[in-house]
């Protein structure tokens, strides 16, 4: 399958500026005698025109035009990022049965008597207990509240 060419459309649109200024100028020709009021003017206009398309890569060589200066773009303002909330923890100890349920909790300290209700437990029930550390979220307002 043969590719297709691709077609430079600068060039064609430079050649079809150039067809467009001949006939515009062999148009001017023929209307001088007419109005010379008007076409001196239009004449300087055509001049100045063609002076800038002839400059080199199509810049004007004109004096340069005023700029508009850019607004300052507003500074974004800083993402705000959540901070999880920490929540302070204790450790207690838990005694479980044999199907992880909590039966009795003790205060970290008293670990020998959590082992012993545990002891108790498997002698009289005859079932396996044991005990294990358990993290428990403090809730501070409640105490505050009961302190005072």
């Amino acid at each position: 399958m043969a590719r297709k060419r691709t077609m430079n459309y600068r060039e064609m649109r430079a050649d079809f500026d150039e067809d467009e200024d001949r006939r515009s100028d062999e148009e001017g020709e023929d209307d001088e005698g007419e109005d010379e009021d008007g076409d001196e003017e239009e004449d300087e206009e055509a001049a100045e025109a063609d002076a800038g398309e002839e400059g080199e890569d199509g810049e004007d060589e004109e004096s340069p035009a005023k700029k508009k200066k850019a607004k300052a773009k507003p500074k974004p303002k800083p993402k705000r990022t959540r901070v999880a909330k920490v929540t302070r923890m204790r450790v207690l100890w838990g005694v479980f049965n044999n199907s992880h349920q909590i039966v009795a909790s003790y205060d970290y300290p008293k670990k020998e008597e959590a082992e012993a209700h545990a002891a108790r437990l498997m002698a009289d029930k005859k079932t396996t207990h044991f005990v294990q550390p358990v993290k428990e979220a403090i809730e501070e307002k409640k105490e505050e509240k009961k302190e005072k």
